[in-house]
């Protein structure tokens, strides 16, 4: 089992998300635990503000240091964490490998950041890893912290219906998945590979595994340079 918490200002934001479909069946199962924490009630301040104006001055607003450290503070008496991780553009780019790498994992925070940011000593005292899942910037880090989680459950064992599903997703092998078929095997006139209806099991992995070098060297180049 998986647990996690997850620290924001959104809480509301993860319900459709973490309601449906595979991470709903995975908390129905007890394989994971997601907690939602709402940084305001973390906050001494009477107005329950967790932001403030940059020391220096320029644009926009920063998140304050004490409201999220009481919060991790608190949640470190019930438990040892493996990672707590800031959702940060800057961060390194979460990829299947990190998602691997996460699923193992018993206990995770993600930290969802907004207006320009946090206060830089969170970053230095407090969090322990910083993932980013592209080159852009999101108007906060629960879409962010979404992905991770959604990536990261799936590969929990049992979480879906056929376990070797997830072993053959894109980029396990730092391939491109090859192309699937069903029903019908003719539609249109457009037809399905012969090789896939001919039931000769090795013959098909051996296509599939061509097609997926095939499509990562035409659409992906870059999964094999790192190779």
């Amino acid at each position: 089992m998986i647990h996690i918490d997850i620290l924001t200002l959104f809480p509301e934001l993860f319900e459709s998300p973490f309601g449906y479909s595979i991470i709903k069946r995975a908390k129905e199962k007890n394989l994971v635990n997601i907690h939602l924490h709402n940084i305001r009630n973390y906050s001494t301040n009477k107005h329950r503000s967790v932001d403030d104006y940059p020391f220096g001055g320029g644009a926009g607003m920063v998140m304050q240091i004490e409201p999220i450290d009481n919060c991790i503070t608190s949640l470190k008496k019930l438990r040892t964490y493996d990672e707590v991780i800031y959702m940060s553009p800057d961060g390194e780019m979460f990829n299947q490998k990190v998602a691997n790498q996460l699923s193992t994992q018993a206990n995770l925070i993600l930290l969802c950041g907004h207006y320009k940011g946090i206060d830089e000593r969170i970053r230095e005292h407090l969090i322990t890893r910083e993932i980013s899942i592209g080159n852009y910037v999101l108007t906060g880090g629960e879409l962010a912290a979404a992905v991770v989680v959604d990536a990261v459950v799936r590969l929990i064992p049992g979480a879906m219906g056929d376990e070797q599903s997830a072993l053959s997703d894109s980029f396990q092998d730092d391939l491109i998945s090859p192309p699937v078929y069903t029903r019908p095997a003719t539609y249109k006139g457009w037809n399905v590979p012969e090789i896939l209806l001919s039931g000769h099991q090795a013959k098909i992995d051996e296509w599939r595994y061509n097609q997926s070098v095939m499509r990562t060297k035409e659409r992906r180049p870059d999964l094999l340079d790192e190779k």
